[in-house]
């Protein structure tokens, strides 16, 4: 590993974590310039493909679901670490099936689920688009279900 800060080679490893994903977090020092610096290590796993509503398949992105969240989360009290931990659930259970590919669907279901729970105005921001909530009336009705939900 290489020194950001003098690009020497000669690093250690300080400390080691490990974290529920199975990510990898290392604390080094190079011993060149004395400097201190995390990095950050994950398994590169094969990702099913993502079955879209259209028929098309294409790789699952983690960045253009972060995307998304980030839209459906702007200018709302969530943090970067509870998104995270959304792409995290999704990226976990869709490995989990086993499958060579994935509806959207089953991404869809579990990021509406999250979102639920973590901040409602964003969940309904996302459902618009998962759920194809075509008019006000939709929205209205699923609003309604929310509240009902909540009693």
């Amino acid at each position: 590993m290489r020194c950001p800060f003098c690009s020497s080679d000669q690093t250690k490893v300080i400390d080691t974590r490990h974290d529920a994903q199975g990510n990898i977090r290392r604390r080094r020092e190079c011993e060149t310039c004395g400097q201190r610096f995390s990095t950050q290590e994950r398994a590169i796993l094969t990702t099913p493909l993502v079955i879209k509503k259209d028929g098309r398949r294409e790789e699952f992105i983690p960045e253009k679901l972060m995307a998304g969240l980030r839209i459906a989360c702007a200018r709302r009290p969530v943090s970067a670490e509870d998104l995270e931990s959304i792409v995290h659930r999704v990226e976990y259970a869709i490995r989990q099936t086993g499958r060579a590919e994935v509806s959207s669907h089953i991404i869809g279901d579990i990021v509406v689920e999250s979102l639920r729970e973590i901040d409602e105005v964003a969940y309904i921001r996302y459902a618009i688009v998962y759920m194809g909530l075509k008019d006000l009336e939709a929205v209205r009705a699923e609003i309604d279900r929310l509240r009902a939900l909540r009693r």
